[in-house]
C-alpha cells in the first residue's frame, strides 16, 4: 500500500496533469527537452549524464516522458515509471505523434516492480527523488542499479525551502526554517516535497553503496527565462535553486 504522501502526490499530479503539460510543454518537447531544471540548463553544457546510447535507462518519475524520448531518440532502451496515469497517458500520446516507443509504467517510485540490477542509468530532473522519502528512495535506486553504473537526479535545494516565507507565499533572503530536522515539506496544497540535510543525504548514499561523483549547483544565465514558477531568475543568479547529484554504485 502506498503512503500518505504518495496517495497526496499521486492525486496532486493526476489533477494537474493537461495544464501542467499545456504550460509547460514548450520548454519539454522543443531543443530545450534535454535539460535540466527549471531554467532549462542544457545537458550538453553540463554533461551529467553523458553518453546513454546503448544503455538499459530508467527515468524515475517521468511526467510525460519528454527526457525518455529524447534518450530513446538516441539509442537508449529506456523504460519510464511515474505514478500518475494522467501524466502516463501524456507519454502514451507523445510517443505515438513522435514515433517512439518504449515501456511506461504506473509504480510507486518507493517500490518499483523492476529486478535488481536492471538499470545502468536512473535518472530523474524534479521526478520521483522530490517526491519520495529519501529513506525509501536512495534504497531502491540503489537496489535498481547495476554495479558500476549510475544514479543522477535533479531536486530544489535545500537552502530554497528554507529561505521560502510560507506565510507571505514568496521567496526571501532570509532564512524561515530549521536546517536540522527538516524532511518533509507539506504546505497543505500542492505536493509533499522532501529534502534532507546533507550529511544525511551523503550517509544514505554510502550505506547503499552509492559513490557520489559530483554535485553540480544549478545557476541560470542572466538571460535565462522560464515557465516555472519554482523561484525568481534573480534569486537563483545568487543562490543555488535547484541541484543535480551524481552518483555511482560500487563495482
Amino acid at each position: 500500500m502506498s503512503a500518505g504522501h504518495e496517495r497526496r502526490n499521486r492525486a496532486f499530479w493526476d489533477a494537474d496533469a493537461d495544464d501542467y503539460q499545456a504550460a509547460h510543454a514548450a520548454d519539454l518537447t522543443t531543443e530545450r527537452v534535454r535539460a535540466w531544471g527549471a531554467f532549462r540548463i542544457p545537458e550538453s553544457e553540463l554533461h551529467v549524464l553523458g553518453p546513454t546510447a546503448g544503455l538499459d535507462v530508467l527515468e524515475y518519475g517521468c511526467g510525460a516522458a519528454q527526457w525518455s524520448i529524447a534518450l530513446a531518440s538516441d539509442g537508449a532502451a529506456v523504460i519510464a515509471l511515474d505514478q500518475s496515469r494522467a501524466q502516463l497517458r501524456h507519454a502514451r500520446r507523445l510517443e505515438a505523434e513522435l514515433g517512439v516507443a518504449f515501456p511506461l509504467v504506473a509504480a510507486s517510485g518507493e517500490a518499483t516492480p523492476f529486478t535488481d540490477s536492471r538499470f545502468d542509468l536512473v535518472f530523474c530532473d524534479h521526478g520521483a527523488m522530490s517526491f519520495c522519502d529519501p529513506a525509501h528512495s536512495v534504497p531502491e535506486v540503489a537496489r535498481l542499479v547495476r554495479p558500476g553504473g549510475r544514479v543522477v537526479f535533479c531536486l530544489a535545494t535545500a537552502l530554497l525551502y528554507l529561505t521560502y516565507d510560507w506565510g507571505r507565499e514568496r521567496q526571501d533572503t532570509r532564512l524561515h526554517g530549521d536546517y536540522f530536522g527538516m524532511r518533509r515539506f507539506d504546505s497543505g496544497e500542492g505536493t509533499v516535497d522532501f529534502q534532507v540535510p546533507y550529511g544525511e543525504w551523503l550517509r544514505l548514499f554510502r550505506t547503499h553503496g552509492l559513490r557520489v561523483e559530483d554535485l553540480v549547483e544549478l545557476r541560470p544565465p542572466p538571460d535565462a527565462t522560464t515557465t516555472y514558477d519554482l523561484v525568481p531568475r534573480a534569486w537563483a543568479r545568487r543562490w543555488p535553486a535547484e541541484e543535480i547529484w551524481s552518483l555511482r554504485r560500487d563495482g
